[in-house]
């Protein structure tokens, strides 16, 4: 059923770009923004966030309510909301690289002949993201449903926005920030607004709410997404670090490069003392990181029980949200599939533990 609604939702997306082709007039702009826009919305991706709408939409909604095809309309709004985060984090991170193929940026900085394509591509970027925001508010519109429960939930959507920018506001400024400043509470702070939120927290609760579930769900809805999330980020983390450029879509080298303060790195630099902490922020401190800084760093966090520390937390929450999803007075079958369309997100997880030789499976995957 996953496979059926995930070819759903993306002829969907196909039907919504091909719609405001037409209501935006993008014709009358420059063919370039609407091309880049369309191929950078319609690349192959996870499409976790539209899903989990849907399946959550249809677990409380009851089992004789007829399915509007609406509903897979309005869902391209969480793809759409993930698109303009991408774009924008692209710009900030100066990435080349997004699901193995240029950045919207990198696209748009061949609309016209300049001599800095790199600045015209930053600016157009910038727009570019503005616009695919206000495209995923008109994709949330087009759901038909009581215009109580669409309200609270496009205000719930709208908060999400501005919580995963200010999640981005505080990656950006950790960032700089010295390293012995930064918590691990800080960083689950950011992984909380800038991932968690958006990616299943917010599909949940909105596809709950549209249904008409109750507030003890909704709650229950949202701290399960919560800590999901935040284990989903710890994995993207470590597949940073431990992953290839083939499996991550980009340089191997682009979170090293950026000075990422993660649960990696905090707790790397917590548990260092002396010689092996000074050696670990000089690799880390270090403006230009090569593959061999790349390659003593992953030792650090190997041999500082780093990345089975976060490899436990990872397994800690992902069996909390099983324990929350037992739970809900949800519809049994849609809280099968939800579980089902989970699991496969951490097989990564899985695999750098089995790789280093660390004794953690996470839901019994291998």
């Amino acid at each position: 059923m996953i496979d059926i609604l995930k070819k759903n939702i993306n002829r969907s997306l196909e039907r919504f770009m091909d719609r405001v082709k037409e209501d935006y007039k993008f014709h009358l702009v420059n063919p370039v923004l609407y091309d880049s826009l369309r191929e950078f919305s319609l690349r192959d991706g996870k499409r976790i966030r539209p899903l989990l709408l849907i399946l959550s939409y249809m677990g409380y909604c009851g089992k004789n309510k007829r399915i509007s095809p609406s509903l897979y309309n309005a869902s391209t709004c969480m793809e759409m909301l993930h698109n303009f985060m991408l774009i924008h984090d692209d710009i900030i991170d100066r990435s080349a690289l997004r699901r193995g193929k240029p950045t919207l940026h990198k696209l748009l900085g061949r609309t016209v002949k300049t001599a800095d394509k790199e600045k015209l591509g930053y600016d157009l970027g910038i727009i570019a993201g503005d616009i695919v925001y206000a495209l995923a508010i008109d994709a949330f519109l087009s759901i038909q449903e009581a215009p109580e429960r669409k309200e609270k939930a496009l205000r719930y959507f709208i908060q999400t926005a501005a919580f995963t920018a200010m999640g981005e506001f505080i990656d950006t400024v950790y960032g700089v920030e010295k390293l012995d400043k930064v918590k691990e509470k800080d960083v689950f702070l950011n992984y909380t607004l800038k991932t968690a939120r958006y990616t299943f927290d917010c599909p949940l609760v909105v596809g709950a709410l549209l249904a008409g579930a109750g507030p003890r769900d909704i709650s229950l809805l949202s701290h399960l997404g919560l800590l999901i999330g935040q284990a989903f980020q710890i994995q993207d983390d470590i597949i940073g670090i431990f992953g290839s450029q083939k499996k991550i879509g980009k340089s191997i080298l682009s979170d090293l490069a950026e000075s990422k303060k993660t649960l990696l790195v905090c707790h790397a630099y917590r548990k260092l003392r002396g010689q092996k902490r000074a050696l670990f922020v000089k690799l880390f401190t270090k403006p230009a990181k090569t593959y061999r800084d790349l390659l003593a760093i992953r030792k650090i966090f190997i041999h500082s029980g780093s990345l089975q520390y976060c490899l436990g937390e990872v397994k800690s929450r992902f069996e909390t949200t099983l324990k929350i999803l037992g739970r809900l007075k949800m519809n049994d079958k849609y809280r099968g599939i939800i579980k089902s369309a989970i699991f496969p997100l951490f097989k990564h997880s899985n695999a750098v533990a089995q790789k280093h030789r660390i004794d953690i499976r996470i839901g019994g995957l291998g």
